[in-house]
């Protein structure tokens, strides 16, 4: 069995992936996996994997596979996770690099530790600038509830640290179905992800170790992309709400869930002018029917703590979404 599976999904990354893989090699170790997946590339981005497989082999082991047809990150992920082997499992998203040597850093940390997952702070990379951000956890170096680190509901809490290639997890919440991704989801597929590992894992740590890069900015990345897919974020928190609500802990746990998706949607709406407009429509309407859909005492009592302008915002849309307007 290899020590570490890491998953990196490709798509048309051509300009940003040999920063990538080079970093792999500069991480390698014979027990380590390196699973590339190439999501239908159509700009050159193969030919580059197939190089970098060949040349990775001596010093890692490696599996290029390709997709049929592009599925989005989530789907990339799973493909590599169905055919992971490794005791712990990584992922790093192409444009995205490691510091030399941080995965075996990485992988001793979570075995001196013994716990189900292991997060890391990261470097966010925009041009030239760098900047850190942290994981909202005080306590490094030591075990922790999962669970109980997703609270408080009016605070940025670990469910909110959603970059999940900043981090590696034990194999064990792989086999208890704890590490795939919901199928299709091209934006906010890692929100649903990172709160069902936070209420259902074991335990977790924090620890010191900035080795992962963040490239923002990447042409391909849906957050600059104006279309239909960045609605996905609607569904992605109607599946954090409903098994929410299904938790044990619900009545302690739903108002972070639903204060999250309300900000989440007056976010969106904020920039609205940025989608097609067609999109635009469908963003208003899809949001004024979500927020009929959310537990409505849980939401009255939300919107009482949420700054006056968005709380405004909020109550006009579902009153709208009431009187059938919500598309206007």
């Amino acid at each position: 069995m290899p020590k570490l599976s890491l998953i990196v999904p490709f798509h048309n990354v051509r300009q940003y992936a040999p920063d990538t893989l080079r970093s792999l090699r500069a991480n390698a170790r014979p027990d380590f996996e390196f699973i590339l997946v190439d999501d239908h590339s159509q700009d050159g981005t193969r030919a580059i994997l197939e190089r970098a497989a060949e040349d990775l082999s001596d010093v890692a082991r490696v599996r290029l596979l390709r997709r049929d047809g592009n599925g989005g990150v989530a789907t990339a992920r799973n493909t590599g996770l169905d055919v992971a082997g490794g005791e712990y499992l990584a992922f790093l998203d192409a444009g995205d690099w490691l510091a030399p040597g941080h995965l075996p850093r990485l992988v001793a940390a979570a075995e001196g530790l013994g716990c189900d997952f292991v997060r890391t702070d990261q470097v966010q990379v925009t041009g030239r600038a760098r900047s850190v951000r942290r994981v909202p956890v005080g306590l490094r170096g030591e075990v922790l509830d999962p669970r109980e680190s997703i609270l408080p509901a009016d605070r940025t809490t670990s469910v909110d640290y959603v970059s999940v290639w900043a981090g590696v997890y034990h194999r064990r919440l792989l086999e208890r179905g704890l590490l795939h991704f919901t199928e299709g989801l091209h934006t906010a597929e890692d929100r649903p992800w990172t709160w069902k590992l936070h209420r259902e894992a074991e335990s977790f740590a924090v620890v010191d170790l900035l080795g992962v890069f963040y490239r923002r900015g990447v042409d391909s990345s849906l957050t600059r992309i104006g279309d239909a897919r960045q609605l996905d974020f609607i569904r992605a928190f109607d599946q954090i709400v409903e098994e929410t609500a299904a938790d044990r802990d619900a009545g302690r746990l739903l108002p972070k869930a639903v204060r999250t998706y309300c900000a989440i949607i007056a976010h969106h709406l904020s920039e609205q002018d940025k989608f097609e407009l067609a999109v635009a429509r469908r963003l208003r309407a899809m949001s004024a029917a979500a927020l009929r859909r959310m537990p409505q005492d849980v939401l009255d009592a939300v919107l009482e703590t949420m700054d006056v302008h968005r709380a405004v915002r909020l109550r006009r849309l579902r009153r709208r979404a009431g009187t059938g307007k919500g598309a206007a």
